[in-house]
């Protein structure tokens, strides 16, 4: 509840913050215009933000589009507004500064500065840029696919796997769509890029394993020469939803568990599977969710290899990619690929050839794409759904394919 009190209370000052630093900067000739055009937008932010609240507590499975398309609106604003009063924030600080050295100085005509006309005008303009690109993200960002392609090459891959391709798909925290038709055309666009195997790395739903049931059909459709599995990723468990007892937290369990099945998944949760073709044997392991605190360290990465033969070629599915520094890069079996999800980019940032940014970098030392260390890989999937923020702003959601080759 301090928590809320004080996030509420950070708002609520960014809010006047901006509106001050605007009206002493813009030198308006319409403040009345002003001043109304400014109220209008706090009051949508506000009581957006109030109508999302009581929404989100009722469970969907799937999200009305009126209510992302007010939320996006809401938050893009706050957002906005977050940015202009920092830049006030700064602007003032540098202020205070020069009229410090002044009165130490003992300038005659000492005197705090005016604001920066230009000062208040790229703080608008730069909260106008984020709000549009936010509402960008909502309205067409999170279903604008992308397939990320990737070749990786092995001294010891078995020979018969020579060109053996994997699509993996991760986060899709279904219960958050307000478009099955388009989900469903993402899906499509993984089948498209002929999978040899198919794996899906946690976070299929939100909480409840009903978000799932639009979607039965549309998964089952997928097909893969060499199956289709998936894992438990942190929000699986249903850990962040309230129970009326831990028995119905475990029903939730089991009916997730049946509708994957219906789907035609396979649960790897701290297991492996020997993937055979001609006489060449690869494995694929798979872990329940191991993340730093606050998340879950369910995963058994010792249990889940045991019988794997020394030498083996190995790939391991492990939701949360900081479980590769953490035990998978110095664990004792060489495992030569690991494929994470999790972070999903933030769903927000640039990518511009290899420059890249998202605010999510300063959390997660391995965020998206591809790392490698001592010859073991890790490829962080951006994820294909979303959460929170319903939208994707500069950071696409993925259907990733690596191939794997021999050198």
């Amino acid at each position: 509840m301090m928590a809320l009190i004080i996030f509420i209370a950070l708002l609520l000052v960014s809010d006047f913050y901006s509106w001050f630093g605007l009206h002493t900067s813009l030198q308006l000739s319409n403040l009345t215009l002003f001043h109304i055009s400014y109220a209008a937008t706090s009051l949508i932010s506000w009581l957006g933000m109030g109508l999302i609240i009581v929404a989100f507590s009722k469970t969907h499975m799937t999200q009305p589009v009126w209510l992302n398309l007010i939320f996006g609106l809401a938050f893009s604003l706050i957002v906005a507004k977050l940015i202009m009063g920092s830049f006030f924030l700064i602007e003032d600080v540098l202020r205070g500064f020069v009229w410090l050295f002044q009165t130490v100085a003992n300038f005659r005509t000492a005197e705090l500065t005016s604001r920066s006309f230009f000062w208040g005008i790229s703080a608008l303009s730069l909260g106008g840029f984020l709000a549009l690109f936010l509402n960008y993200g909502v309205i067409y960002g999170k279903y604008h696919y992308k397939v990320h392609k990737q070749t990786l090459y092995f001294n010891d891959l078995p020979d018969a796997f020579h060109g053996f391709k994997i699509v993996q798909l991760s986060d899709l925290h279904l219960g958050t769509f307000d478009n099955a038709k388009k989900v469903a055309r993402g899906l499509k666009k993984a089948q498209e890029q002929e999978p040899d195997l198919l794996v899906f790395t946690g976070d299929m739903v939100n909480n409840y394993a009903y978000e799932a049931l639009p979607y039965i059909n549309d998964i089952k459709k997928l097909k893969a020469p060499f199956g289709k599995y998936t894992i438990m990723g942190n929000h699986d468990y249903g850990s962040y939803a309230r129970w009326k007892d831990e028995q119905e937290n475990t029903e939730n369990l089991k009916q997730l568990h049946q509708i994957e099945k219906e789907m035609g998944l396979t649960w790897l949760n701290n297991q492996h599977v020997a993937l055979t073709k001609d006489s060449d044997t690869i494995y694929l392991i798979g872990v329940e969710n191991w993340g730093l605190p606050p998340f879950p360290q369910y995963g058994q990465l010792d249990s889940a290899v045991q019988g794997i033969p020394d030498g083996s070629f190995s790939v391991l599915l492990s939701h949360d990619p900081t479980h590769w520094r953490q035990q998978v890069i110095e664990f004792g079996k060489h495992i030569h690929l690991t494929l994470s999800g999790h972070t999903h980019g933030m769903q927000f940032g640039f990518e511009l050839g290899k420059l890249r940014w998202s605010p999510v970098k300063y959390k997660y030392a391995e965020w998206a794409g591809l790392y490698e260390t001592a010859g073991k890989y890790l490829n962080v999937n951006r994820g294909f759904g979303h959460i929170g923020y319903p939208g994707r702003a500069g950071i696409r959601p993925e259907i990733t394919v690596i191939e794997l080759q021999k050198r």
